[in-house]
This record gives structure tokens, sequence and C-alpha cells, in this order.
């Protein structure tokens, strides 16, 4: 009985045992990554930014940020370890330790008068004559006889001073901890042990595991629907307009379940008449159009309303129903775009290239979410081929500010960004009208917004020149740089409810053949991830090569030091095409902002496969490969895209003019090339 109280005894230190091995090293990990955290502001700090709240630091909205089910279970998990360290505490002092002297009261080494007068006292207390209490009595004769016995027999003092017990040597003992109701076999409880056995070690297994295989056979890694990711692959087209990807974004599975209320037909209406001009309707036959439009499927329409709310910025317009709707598909917007880019650059032919043209869709359709920016404003107009889209994402923009400034030859997105601060506010006040707080605001935005630079190198390692079936690597040193000194930055988006974290997407592509040769996901929030990725890459690349440790070491070094002052590595593998000469473009290509991405060209020359140990000449000494008449002509054979209003579609027949200037070695491009943020008239074309 004795041993089945101890075992019981040891159970909550066995249960707070098990849980403080995993929750006190993830609790130093949760505060060495909050103590971690930059303090520096990361965000817009414009007025617009301001006032719409989603940066505001309130004592609620602290409260819910540190509300999330980590925390919670967390901070509910110390509990319940407070409360068993306080639990075993208190059992710690029930169970006494057989102590003789301290039992009745003495100090250690008392004489045996001293012994016999402190058993007489002790009597008359806790004695079954003296006191009638069930308890004293157990105590008396537990306790205080045995403690007599172990300092006045001489065999039990002996035992006591050599084993600590008055019994002598005591055996060894093993138990179990658990509760000692679950190890009473007597009577109904008999089964409890078995019960709890199989429910800890076979039921709960198995209920976890149901869950987690009902769960990941619905969702991807990125909480996607696979229903969804079918979608986009199915509906997904090689000649897949800019204004043709709204039609399958909103076909994803997440929107379709998006519940269509009786009571939201009329704001809905009220919404469609607002949006009209925005949603590609024929005027010619706006009534059949009309009727075809309201004839999809109920949640369709529900959803390209709703995004075309907040396209042309009339969210206000909406009922509280309604209202909590835009938010959910606007909270869900960044993953499934995500998902439709990976859709569009997956390998789809033969040759394992993806699709440029709906990609570059996808991009657009994100910018103009995340800055609530109409798809019709990115149309060129006015000499800018990227439209007045860029001018309306900066606080206080509006068309009338932008046909004003326009009278003053400021035309382009870049003509305003690279004038004088002096100039600019000049032009911002006596023009627009603007008071010098506005100016302030314009300001920050454009500090805030990236600028990127390239370096990309394409290259078979350790040969010279590129052959038709080699293994050629790609790396690529994608920097930004803002005026603010930042690198990490959350996007101004004040039309946007959530926090949006900026992404870039580099691809190599060749726009001829509407061909994506490589593509990557690129971020610079996490610093720490891209040293780690960087430092491997780059030194598998040289142990690869033979390179010495030294070597190696200090390219490692370099490489970090890079991605410390804003680069970011992209590096990857692709089998070389056939023979030819390949005109392909680099696009760095920003989910956030409008008019900040990049585009190089990149010539690259495939030579005839030849046997073995006969490689080509060197092709990089060679210098720039000029259209002198040696290389053939390439015709674009491809489909004819009539429809293509996005600002990469550029003329192929300019860009062969570029050759001289855009064009470089075989496989190399540094810095150079067309950034969106430019005019047409300074996108590299200009030639002594």
């Amino acid at each position: 009985m004795a041993a089945s109280e101890e075992n019981s005894a040891l159970f909550p230190i066995f249960i707070l045992t098990i849980m403080a091995l995993p929750l006190v090293p993830y609790t130093i990990m949760k505060l060495c990554r909050a103590a971690s955290r930059k303090t520096k502001s990361i965000h817009c700090q414009c007025s617009e930014c301001t006032r719409s709240g989603k940066y505001r630091r309130s004592i609620f909205k602290r409260i819910s940020n540190f509300s999330t089910c980590s925390n919670l279970t967390l901070v509910l998990l110390w509990v319940v370890m407070i409360i068993l360290v306080y639990y075993i505490k208190h059992i710690s002092q029930e169970i006494q330790i057989f102590e003789p002297f301290s039992i009745l009261g003495l100090e250690s080494g008392a004489s045996d008068s001293e012994i016999k007068k402190a058993y007489r006292r002790l009597s008359i207390q806790y004695h079954p004559d003296k006191n009638p209490d069930p308890e004293a009595h157990k105590y008396f004769v537990e306790f205080i006889s045995k403690a007599y016995q172990a300092l006045t027999d001489p065999i039990s003092r002996e035992n006591y001073e050599k084993y600590g017990h008055p019994d002598g040597r005591q055996g060894f003992q093993m138990g179990i901890a658990l509760p000692q109701f679950l190890l009473n076999f007597d009577g109904a409880t008999g089964g409890i042990l078995l019960l709890w056995i199989v429910g800890v070690c076979i039921l709960l297994p198995l209920v976890i595991a149901v869950v987690y295989l009902s769960k990941s056979a619905k969702y991807t890694g990125n909480y996607v629907m696979h229903q969804t990711l079918s979608t986009y692959y199915y509906f997904m087209k090689p000649s897949l307009a800019p204004s043709k990807v709204m039609d399958v974004f909103i076909k994803a599975a997440e929107y379709m379940e998006i519940p269509v209320r009786r009571t939201d037909n009329e704001p809905l209406q009220k919404l469609f008449m607002l949006v009209r001009s925005e949603l590609n309707l024929d005027l010619k036959n706006i009534k059949q159009e009309q009727a075809k439009f309201w004839k999809q499927h109920p949640s369709l329409v529900k959803t390209e309303l709703l995004i075309q709310a907040q396209l042309t910025r009339e969210s206000a317009t909406l009922s509280p129903t309604l209202l909590g709707d835009f938010r959910h598909v606007l909270e869900l917007s960044p993953r499934l775009l995500e998902e439709l880019m990976k859709m569009a650059v997956i390998p789809r032919t033969s040759q394992g290239h993806g699709w440029l043209r709906p990609a570059i869709g996808v991009v657009e359709l994100s910018q103009c979410i995340i800055q609530a920016v109409p798809l019709s404003a990115k149309k060129a107009a006015g000499g800018s081929p990227e439209g007045i889209a860029p001018f309306l994402q900066l606080p206080h923009f509006s068309e009338t500010v932008i046909k004003k400034i326009a009278r003053k030859k400021v035309r382009t997105f870049q003509d305003l960004s690279d004038m004088p601060l002096l100039e600019r506010a000049e032009l911002l006040t006596q023009t627009a009208g603007f008071s010098s707080a506005e100016i302030q605001d314009v300001e920050m935005v454009l500090e805030m917004m990236p600028s990127i630079t390239m370096e990309v190198t394409c290259e078979t390692e350790g040969e010279e020149g590129i052959q038709e079936g080699d293994i050629v690597t790609i790396q690529a040193w994608v920097t930004l740089t803002r005026t603010n000194g930042l690198i990490g930055a959350l996007p101004h988006a004040p039309y946007y409810p959530f926090h949006k974290e900026e992404n870039f997407w580099f691809l190599l592509a060749d726009p001829v053949s509407n061909n994506v040769w490589f593509s990557q996901k690129i971020s610079f929030m996490d610093e720490a991830a891209a040293i780690a990725a960087a430092s491997k890459a780059i030194e598998d690349t040289k142990e690869g090569s033979g390179a010495s440790v030294k070597e190696t070491s200090v390219a490692v070094r370099e490489a970090v030091d890079k991605v410390k002052a804003g680069s970011r590595l992209v590096m990857g593998k692709l089998q070389a095409p056939a023979e030819g000469n390949y005109n392909l473009s680099c696009f760095c290509l920003c989910d956030s902002w409008i008019g900040c991405d990049k585009k190089i060209n990149l010539k690259v020359k495939v030579m005839k496969r030849t046997r073995a140990g006969t490689r080509g000449g060197p092709v990089a000494d060679e210098g720039p490969i000029l259209e002198d008449g040696i290389e053939e002509e390439e015709e674009d054979e491809g489909v004819e895209y009539d429809d293509y209003e996005s600002e990469y579609s550029e003329d192929d027949a300019d860009e062969q003019k570029t050759n001289k200037k855009g064009a470089v070695a075989n496989g190399k491009a540094y810095n150079k090339g067309i950034e969106n943020r430019s005019s047409s008239e300074s996108s590299g074309t200009d030639e002594e």
C-alpha cells in the first residue's frame, strides 16, 4: 500500500517532466526571437497608412496580436506547470522522511533520559487511551513508537545508523508513476489502466493522424486547397492575357465557398454599377453582356465584384455583411496569387519551360490589388508604358493631379522620381496644390519604393562556352536599395487592410517564344535565411569546382557581406537547349509595388555538341556578340498576342536594335537593361 501511494505521488512529477522537456526550450526560443526583433519601423509612416489603422499599436491591438493560438496554448501550459509545482511541493510536505529525533522533537545525539522524557510527553498527547482520534492512534503507532524503538533498542538503533531505517536494509522497489486509482485492480476499477493504455497509446495517435491526414488531403503546405491548384492548372493557358487573369483567379475553391445571401443582391447591384467600366464588358451589347455576367455562378460574381471594389477603392460603399466577405477575399488573395504564379511558371512544354505572359499578368494583378489601382490604369498612355498606375499608388494623387503635372512635361513616373526634392515640391505645390504635409507624405512613399539591380551569369561550370545538352548554372545577385536605407520593409498599401510583405519573382525567359526557362521567389525580409542559403550555395559551388578551403571561405564571406548589404543570391540549373542564339530577358517582378520591376537583356549562344574532349573555343573572350551578319535573325514563330497590353510587351524588332547596348557576352549581364520605373525613351535604346 505504501509503495502504491509513493507511485501515485510520483505521477505529478512524471507529468511535469514530460511537459517541461519541450516547453522550456520552446519558450526560450520564442523569447529570444521576440528580443531579437528590430525596433526600427519597417512600414510606411505617411498619413494615409497611419489613418488606415492597421499599424496602430493600441492596447487592444497588442492583446489581439498576443492572443494567437500558439501564445495562448503556451501560457496555458505554463499555468498547468505552476499548478503542478505547487501540488508537488504540497505533497512532498505530507510525505515525511523517517527521522526519529525530529519526530520526538529532539536534537541529534540526545541522551536516553531525554528520549524517554519526550516519549512520555508525546504518549500523553497521542496514545489511544488519552486521544480517541484514529489519526492520532495511527501517528502514535507508525511514527512515535517506531522512533522511540529506533533510539532505545540497540539493534534498531544500529540499523537506523547504518541503513537509515530501524528495520534494517530496505529492498529495492520499482513502480509505475500513475495515479493510485489506475493501479487498483479491485472491483470495477480494474480495467481503467487498460483503458488508459488503449486511449493514450492507440486512440490518441489515431485521432491525431486522422485529423492531420484529412487536413493535408484538402490543403497544401501554403494552406491552399488542392482543388484550387487543379483549377488553376486547368485554366492556365499560354496565351492568357493580363486582363483575363482575373477570370482564372476568382475560380479558387476558397472563393467558391463564400456564402451568397439574398440580402447581398441589392448591394451587389449597386456595386456593379460603380465598377461596371472595369469589367471588360462590350459597350455595344451592354444588355447582353450584363445578362451574361449575372448568369455566372453567384460566388464568381460576388468575388469579382468585391475584388473590383478593392481596385476602384469603393469598399466604403459596402454593407457590413459584404465588408466581412470583402476582407476575407483580400486576406486570401496573396497566397492564392502566389499559387497562381506557380501554375504559370511550372514546366509545361517539352523543354520544361513555363509561360511568361500569364506570369506577368498574375504579378500585375497582385500589384493592383495591393495598391488598389484599376487594371485599366496600367494601359500605356501619355508616353508612359505603364500608364498612370504608378502615380495612383502615391498618397493624395488622383487622375486630376496627374493631368495637371503632365502639362508641365512630367508624363512618366520616372520623370517625377528623378526630379530634385525642391523642384518636385515646387511642382506639387504650384501645380497640384499640395500642402507641405501632403508633399511630405509623397516623399516618404518615394523613399520607401525599392530600386532593383541585377548581375546575372549563365554558364557551364568548369567549361568554356555552352554546348547543347550541357547543365547550365544560372547565378544572379539581385540587390535592393531604398532612399531611406531600409532593406526589408512593408509596402505603402493604405487600402489593403492586412500586413503584406514584399515578394519578388526572378524570371529568366524568352519573350519571343513566351517561355520561362527558370523562376524563383525572392524575399528581402528574412536576412538569416538568406545568409544560410547563399553560404550553402556558394560552398557547394566552390567544392564542386575543386576550390581550396581558403578560397571557399573567402567566397562565402563575400556572399554573406553581399546579403547583409541588401543582395539576394538566386541559383539554379537547367539543360541547355538546341544549338542557336537566344535573346533572353531577366525579370525581377515585385508583387506589391507598381513600376519597381526590373528587366535586363541576356544573350546566350549555345554551340553544337562536339566530340568528347573537343569542346568549342572560349566565347566569353570574344566580347559582346553583335548583329554583324554572322548570326541569323530569328523570327517569332509563336502565337501573336494582339491584346497583350502589359508594359513588358515590346516590339521584337525594337529589342534587336538595342543589342549593341543591351546584349552582353555569352550568358553574362551586369546592371543593364530596362527598368520599368523608367520611360520608354530611357529604356536602354540611346545610341551615339
